[in-house]
């Protein structure tokens, strides 16, 4: 970034990047282990096709959040840890440990990968000590964690806060249909004929392995490690309350290499065997289809050219040293940094005393909404109606601006002073 430029385009960028990289580790799982050689190549482009098409991985897999490198780093263990049990270097097995559990580090939505790989290294082991790989694995995992340690030295209670407390008694503050919208969300899969055609053919490809593909055991158990990792990190997502439907994305690469085994099986059924030509070419223009529908159906989100019109007529109408309270893209795109409290948008929803959040950071909801009604902010940028009207900031501001669904307001009207 610092050779490019900190815009939002070089953090896209370098989501792509890995996104794609995970792309083709994955479709190079079928090119050289796909057992029937006359469809690896055919099997490769089908499971590059199942994931490059994949709405979420388009949509969310291109953006600056951890996803991408989630998706890179899981891929990439996954193949070091089937290298792992045919050899005896233990370098294989630390490094297998050590992208695992980088995931798990960037996103604890992947932290079942890691126990589920140590374990199917462990009991599928064919040279080499099984104590010393699982060393070797943990000593990767460590090193991973390395940073995480170092600042819970430092800090116990906010390193606790961040990575266990708030996501487990936080994450549904102010949100009254937060079951409602987890039962919305795990049953989608319904409506979306991507996630049914992913699902019915990665569950048909298990049935095949399982029962009728008479490949040795060996090849067989990659593929159970494929489903065991969409299984535990699927279960750890569905778990995660609230949870969201692109949160999914992460089990993608698993299932496409199992629809692949599924796609083989159906076409060697209904069609010819040694011609997987067509059957790829028919499951690309399903794909092709899905994803069109789901772009045109996501076309009104907001977007940085959006954010872009916003931090523009904020930089606009704020002095260079005023005081903002704006949403986090919008301190990013004008380079100024959030105050004190503010780094974290969602922390602003919760109702706890400032003595126990002056220390994390966070700026609680009902002391924001008490700095907001004395003129603290010189400028305020917000996309909520409901706030907007809960706060009264028409009438503390003389002018505002509603731009791309977002409303800007600045000027503080006579007798409101900013105090702390």
């Amino acid at each position: 970034m610092q050779l490019s430029g900190a815009g939002w385009r070089v953090t896209h960028v370098v989501a792509s990047v890995l996104t794609a990289v995970a792309i083709l580790l994955t479709a190079d799982f079928i090119l050289t282990r796909f057992p029937v050689r006359g469809w690896r190549l055919a099997g490769a482009i089908a499971t590059a096709l199942l994931v490059a098409f994949n709405a979420s991985i388009v949509l969310f897999g291109t953006i600056a959040q951890a996803y991408a490198l989630c998706l890179f780093l899981t891929v990439a263990a996954l193949r070091l840890a089937i290298l792992a049990v045919e050899n005896r270097s233990l370098i294989l097995t630390l490094l297998a440990g050590l992208l695992v559990s980088a995931a798990a580090a960037s996103s604890l939505l992947t932290a079942p990968a890691a126990p589920v790989m140590l374990a199917w290294i462990l009991f599928f082991n064919r040279t080499g000590s099984r104590r010393g790989k699982c060393i070797a694995f943990l000593v990767g995992a460590t090193i991973s964690f390395l940073p995480v340690l170092w600042l819970f030295l430092k800090n116990p209670n906010n390193v606790f806060f961040n990575l266990l407390g708030y996501q487990l008694f936080y994450r549904r503050a102010q949100w009254e249909g937060a079951t409602t919208h987890d039962l919305d969300v795990l049953t989608s899969w319904v409506d979306s004929g991507q996630a049914l055609l992913l699902g019915l053919l990665a569950v048909g490809g298990l049935l095949f392995i399982a029962t009728r593909s008479g490949w040795d055991r060996a090849r067989r158990a990659e593929f159970y490690l494929c489903a065991w990792l969409a299984a535990a990190i699927g279960l750890e997502i569905a778990t995660a309350h609230p949870t969201f439907r692109w949160y999914f994305l992460l089990i993608v690469p698993y299932l496409a290499i199992l629809a692949t085994a599924g796609l083989y099986y159906l076409a060697s059924k209904v069609y010819k065997p040694d011609r997987p030509l067509w059957p790829v070419a028919a499951l690309a223009i399903l794909l092709a289809l899905g994803l069109a529908r789901a772009l045109a159906d996501d076309s009104d989100s907001a977007s940085w050219h959006d954010m872009e019109s916003i931090a523009h007529k904020v930089d606009e109408v704020t002095p260079p040293q005023g005081k903002l309270w704006a949403g986090e893209q919008i301190y990013f795109l004008t380079h100024r940094p959030p105050p004190d409290g503010m780094e974290f948008g969602q922390a602003q929803k919760l109702d706890i005393s400032m003595p126990e959040a002056a220390p994390l950071h966070i700026l609680p909801h009902a002391e924001l909404d008490r700095r907001v009604k004395a003129g603290m902010y010189d400028t305020i940028e917000i996309c909520d109606d409901d706030r907007i009207k809960e706060l009264g900031l028409a009438d503390l501001y003389a002018k505002s601006e509603e731009i791309a669904g977002c409303t800007v307001f600045w000027e503080k009207k006579t007798g409101t002073r900013g105090t702390q």
